[in-house]
């Protein structure tokens, strides 16, 4: 395939990933050439990424695509693409909540968003799920501001704050209709709040939780056990066969030990996250509100507010989570979610992707010969 030769292109922090930011007009509107020169624009594959953008972690391998809608509730579209490191392979099939944070600022840069004057609010429309959120963020003289003093787990320094509401989804919050199943032997519970996640308590698997990422990923046990978790939980959830998916995650909780409501070790699927993804973490903090999950008798809920903070690797995610717990014929429902988290432009300009690989030349002529 073949594409252009340079691409309008913004690199930016969002959350704890880094992405490439597109306007979908930049991009070719066929989804294989799109997804070939995104390969290209990103290094991959090669563990190192060494000849794109990408950073050779899932984290720093993503990529945002934002066009104008044609949704009148909506501002601004935002296709979330995830691109493989080591496999020329690049999905769809998940939102990024933490790359979300930039595509507010990014619209209001690249002219979809008129900016207010402080602040401005952006009512974003997720493609990868079609469901809406709303970030907002300081706009001072109409201007993206992305100094502040807003600090998060994993990143190092402070940001200006964005902050992201996502109303209530239209799909259920337990996809198999249980607060509790029992997966591959394993008691799970299952939960999508934004997000499929597997929330499992990590006694039960015959680790901590508080394990390095990499001492866990080395695990191959472990692994074998997450993997059978998942397929199994992806069929329950009916997402069919996960087996090349990167949903559902896999959420291992553990009591807290750093003053929050619970301990977290989250699978991307297979990496284990450094730190906790924003729709992850609001999996999490609505699965340990409901009575009967895999987290009663690990949790520690606060006594008062919807906010609660889930620890991770590199520090904790605070999330307002506020739970419909259900009653009889009616199932439980989230009424409201909300993160802080925080974004950065890092630079904007024109990036040159790896040259497009030529076709197989045969290897003989029309005849049956050998090559000369």
């Amino acid at each position: 395939m073949t594409g252009p030769a340079e691409v309008r292109c913004m690199l930016m922090r969002g959350g704890t990933s880094k992405g490439a930011y597109f306007l979908a007009e930049d991009l070719p509107a066929d989804p294989a050439a799109r997804d070939d020169l995104l390969l290209r624009v990103m290094g991959s594959p090669d563990p190192r990424q060494i000849d794109g953008l990408g950073g050779a972690h899932p984290l720093t391998s993503k990529v945002a695509v934002v066009s104008v809608p044609d949704d009148p509730e909506a501002d601004v579209d935002y296709l979330f693409l995830q691109v493989a490191v080591d496999r020329p392979e690049v999905t769809d099939r998940q939102n990024c909540g933490n790359i979300l944070a930039g595509v507010g600022p990014f619209a209001v840069e690249r002219g979809l968003v008129a900016a207010g004057d402080g602040e401005t609010s952006v009512r974003i429309r997720m493609r990868n799920t079609g469901e809406l959120a709303v970030a907002t963020f300081p706009t001072p003289g109409g201007h993206v501001d992305y100094t502040g003093d807003a600090e998060i787990s994993g990143v190092p320094g402070t940001a200006a704050p964005v902050v992201i509401e996502f109303p209530p989804a239209a799909s259920p919050l337990l996809p198999t209709g249980n607060v509790l199943d029992t997966v591959a032997g394993t008691a799970v519970t299952c939960v999508d709040n934004g997000m499929p996640t597997v929330l499992i308590a990590a006694g039960d698997l015959g680790v901590t939780g508080y394990e390095e990422p990499r001492d866990l990923e080395e695990d191959l046990a472990l692994a074998d056990r997450l993997h059978e978790i998942r397929l199994a939980a992806g069929k329950l959830m009916g997402l069919g066969d996960v087996e090349t998916a990167t949903v559902p995650k896999l959420s291992l909780l553990a009591p807290p030990r750093g003053g929050g409501a619970v301990t977290t070790r989250t699978f991307i699927p297979v990496r284990c996250h450094t730190s906790i993804g924003v729709l992850g973490a609001a999996g999490v903090a609505a699965g340990l509100r409901l009575p009967g999950s895999v987290a009663e008798g690990i949790a520690r809920l606060p006594e008062h507010g919807d906010r609660v903070r889930i620890e991770h690797p590199t520090g904790f995610l605070e999330v307002d989570t506020s739970v419909d717990p259900g009653s009889e014929g009616s199932p439980p429902a989230v009424r409201r979610t909300a993160v802080v988290r925080t974004a950065r432009k890092i630079f904007d300009g024109t990036v040159f992707p790896r040259a497009a690989a030529l076709p197989a030349q045969p290897q003989g002529g029309n005849d049956g010969s050998a090559p000369r």
